[in-house]
């Protein structure tokens, strides 16, 4: 396979990701993505924004997760997200400071 079939399979396969997680799976929130896999939404919008800033792009934190969201965190919060108990926070502290915290 040639370079550029595989860039385009793998955007491809990022659009199905983006759109599994944005569109047919709203409800696995993210703390629990965070908490299972080690990254979530904001993950994916950050590698976004982070891939856009290598390549000579100004883009915030803000427009990154505007540009994976189709929308801004406070309307995706308002239209998906709820409430997580105190143990799903303790055990996202844990997940945010492994996967998150000492990678950046």
């Amino acid at each position: 396979m040639d370079d550029q079939t595989r860039i385009e399979i793998e955007a491809a396969a990022f659009r199905r990701l983006q759109k599994h997680l944005m569109e047919d799976r709203t409800d696995a929130q993210n703390i629990d993505m965070m908490n299972l896999a080690g990254f979530c939404r904001n993950c994916l919008a950050r590698w976004y924004q982070e891939a856009a800033n290598d390549r000579g792009i100004e883009m915030s934190k803000e427009e990154g997760r505007e540009a994976f969201y189709g929308m801004t965190m406070a309307e995706w919060k308002a239209n998906y997200q709820t409430d997580a108990s105190p143990e799903k926070q303790a055990a996202f502290e844990v997940a945010f400071k492994e996967n998150v915290t000492d990678k950046q």
